[in-house]
C-alpha cells in the first residue's frame, strides 16, 4: 500500500473518531495526517511526510489549546448565574448546605446570604466545581 493511502486512511479515520469527541485534538491529528498525505502525493520522501505531520500537529494543537484557554471555565459559569433552582432537600439547614433541582439533577448547594422562611427557589450566584452558590434574591 502506497504511504499517501496510508496517510489519508489515518487522517480520515481521526477526523471521524474526533466527530464522536468533540476535542478538536483528534481533528488536528486528522488534518496533519492528511498533509502528510498530501505530501506523499507529490512524491516527496518519508522523512519530509513525517516532519509535515509533526509540524502541522504542533501547529493545531497549540492554536486548540490557545482557543480552548479564552472561553473556559468562567464563560460557562456565565451561564448558570442568575438561573433558578428549586429546593429539593436539606443536608443541614443550620450550615446552608441542600440539595436543589438544576437541569433535571440534583446538585449540593450552598445557601449564601439572608433565608428568606419557607423559600423554596433560589438563584445561582456562582459555581464552585460540583456545588452551586444559591442565594434567596436574584444576582445583579
Amino acid at each position: 500500500m502506497e504511504w499517501y493511502l496510508l496517510w489519508a486512511v489515518m487522517g480520515i479515520v481521526l477526523i471521524i473518531v474526533e466527530m464522536l469527541t468533540g476535542t478538536f485534538y483528534l481533528l488536528v491529528l486528522g488534518v496533519a495526517a492528511l498533509a502528510a498525505a498530501a505530501a506523499a502525493w507529490f512524491g516527496q520522501s518519508f522523512w519530509v511526510q513525517a516532519v509535515t505531520i509533526v509540524a502541522v500537529a504542533v501547529v493545531g494543537v497549540i492554536a486548540v489549546k490557545r482557543n480552548r484557554g479564552a472561553g473556559g471555565a468562567a464563560s460557562r459559569q456565565t451561564l448558570d448565574v442568575g438561573q433558578s433552582v428549586t429546593l429539593a432537600a436539606w443536608i443541614s439547614e443550620a450550615d446552608g448546605l441542600a440539595r436543589v433541582n438544576y437541569r433535571n439533577a440534583q446538585w449540593e448547594a450552598q445557601v449564601i446570604g439572608e433565608r428568606k422562611s419557607g423559600s423554596t427557589v433560589f438563584y445561582i450566584h456562582a459555581v464552585d466545581g460540583n456545588t452551586l452558590r444559591v442565594s434567596a434574591s436574584r444576582p445583579h
